[in-house]
């Protein structure tokens, strides 16, 4: 069941009240016994894979060092 909580009462006991949203209840924020807005846990984002733009195998030469010669195009 959803809680009701006065403004008031949310700013005095808002580390209880996140501490009980991460865990899974939700509350209904009030302003003179008025519903105004829904606290709930938000899901986390899902992680992102490196790779997943299409393209071209790179070679295995990408991996090695570069030469003396590259580097000092590169400004090195």
């Amino acid at each position: 069941m959803t809680e009701m909580v006065n403004v008031q009462d949310a700013k005095t006991r808002l580390s209880e009240i996140l501490s009980r949203v991460e865990l899974g209840e939700e509350f209904i924020l009030a302003r003179g016994g008025k519903p105004i807005a829904t606290l709930r846990a938000v899901e986390p984002a899902p992680r992102r894979e490196l790779g997943f733009a299409p393209g071209p195998p790179l070679p295995e030469s990408f991996w090695e060092p570069m030469s003396e010669e590259e580097l000092a195009e590169w400004g090195e």
